[in-house]
């Protein structure tokens, strides 16, 4: 099928891409041969790399045994085994899970538990639930009350109810140390004073990516923060979920991203990696405490279709036998700090690049007018846009958004699967400097055109 014939698809523009004919490892091709490099995984997804034999094994003989099951009729062995799997790697306490298919479906699910947990115990007052902005916790109505993204969310505002915001810890744009404790308090102490100007007998919840996904390009926190925001918590009785959609799975180095600060969430929420692309799959892991005050309550007034799914997770199990197998979290932790030392030699070399972050395999560079004040580039020329355009053409495949609360800034992530190589990430670098230098030569010829 060519690309040419018309589609009945749509998705989010009438943009076309080439047909895509297989994957395996960190390589893409289309029908037309063209080899194309993972560098963002996806949407950060394929964890694990593309085709991995022995995760097609095992779904190969979960579908000769049952592809669905549902819930209430059957307990499926792929589940149970899954969710002992993940409550083992979960911290402390976690050792409850539910499974979804996705990451807004799993927000949606501990905001859920978390609200239904209150009324269990007798405080049906909290309802609010913090978040940052700029942020991304997902499509559906109840996660895109949490995101801070106007222009995803401000279509649907009179069909929400408005959540409480505090600012990203964006350090780097307020002229502030990362490294420096008081920064941590500086940014931490804003969500102490919003529990107290919003009512803290109100406040249900505070959700946090701790490592920034989309919406904040591998925002990596203050020295101290991810601390201090959990003190907080504790203090107003005020539940932390952990955001870990994005960075969960290994993908910085650890399974789960807080494990870097030794904090313990009461629920957390992980998708994308944790079946690395191999079937839909998501997961919501909380506390016993709370889903013991629900089920003693009524039980938890929620569900999907596809919770369970023994085919997702017999994939979602081996994807996780696959990480321990080849140590892909030591993997990223160690081809993360090559790669990031690479991207900050482009940094060096492009004045352009105003700044590199993130922690492992999740990574982010953003572009900018005057590396001094930080200034983005104008708007107009769309930078997020072209430059992602233009390393698809040169085979390289990475991910793009805006950095300023989605209206202006650019930022591109830069996280290739977990399995990558030296020789992989000096590929991706050759493929940036090529792709930068195009890009610059492209906005230059815009500009002598617009004078």
């Amino acid at each position: 099928m060519s690309r040419s014939a018309p589609s009945h698809l749509f998705y989010q523009s009438r943009q076309r891409r080439p047909m895509l004919d297989q994957a395996r490892g960190v390589y893409m091709w289309d029908v037309d041969g063209k080899r194309y490099l993972d560098g963002s995984s996806g949407a950060m997804v394929c964890n694990i790399g593309h085709s991995n034999p022995r995760v097609l094994e095992a779904m190969r003989k979960q579908m000769e045994k049952s592809t669905f099951g549902y819930r209430l009729h059957f307990e499926t062995e792929p589940a149970e085994l899954l969710a002992a799997k993940t409550a083992s790697l979960a911290p402390e306490g976690l050792d409850k899970v539910f499974f979804v298919s996705g990451g807004s479906e799993a927000v949606e699910s501990a905001i859920k538990l978390a609200r239904q947990n209150a009324i269990a115990i007798g405080e049906a007052q909290r309802y609010k639930v913090i978040s940052r902005d700029p942020s991304y916790h997902g499509c559906t109505l109840g996660a895109l009350a949490l995101t801070g993204y106007a222009p995803l969310t401000a279509p649907f505002d009179p069909m929400m109810r408005p959540m409480p915001k505090i600012p990203a810890p964006r350090a780097y744009l307020d002229g502030l140390d990362p490294g420096d404790e008081a920064t941590g308090r500086h940014y931490a102490d804003m969500l102490e004073a919003k529990i107290l100007s919003e009512g803290p007998e109100t406040i249900l919840a505070f959700i946090v990516e701790p490592v920034g996904g989309a919406s904040t390009g591998a925002l990596v926190p203050p020295r101290g923060y991810m601390q201090r925001i959990r003190e907080i918590c504790t203090r107003y009785g005020v539940l932390l979920i952990h955001d870990e959609v994005m960075s969960g799975g290994g993908r910085t180095g650890k399974f789960f991203a807080a494990e870097h600060w030794n904090v313990e969430p009461d629920i957390l929420v992980i998708s994308k990696g944790f079946a690395a692309g191999y079937a839909p799959l998501g997961a919501m892991v909380a506390h016993k405490d709370i889903v013991t005050n629900v089920l003693d309550d009524g039980g938890f007034l929620h569900g999907f279709t596809y919770a369970g799914n023994p085919l997702a997770c017999a994939a979602g199990l081996a994807v996780l036998e696959e990480i321990e197998r080849e140590d892909l979290c030591g993997n990223a932790a160690r081809m993360g700090a090559l790669l990031k030392s690479e991207l900050k030699k482009l940094m060096d070399r492009y004045s352009i690049i105003g700044d590199v972050r993130g922690e492992g395999l999740l990574l982010a560079f953003e572009l900018v007018e005057d590396r001094t004040s930080l200034r983005p580039l104008p708007k107009e020329l769309a930078a997020f846009n072209q430059l992602v355009d233009i390393a698809y053409e040169n085979g390289l495949i990475i991910y793009a958004r805006r950095t300023r609360g989605g209206y202006s800034g650019d930022h591109f992530l830069i996280a290739p699967p977990m399995i990558v190589s030296e020789d992989h990430v000096a590929e991706i670098i050759e493929g940036l400097d090529l792709s930068l230098r195009q890009f610059l030569d492209r906005i230059s010829e815009q500009r002598a055109k617009a004078s």
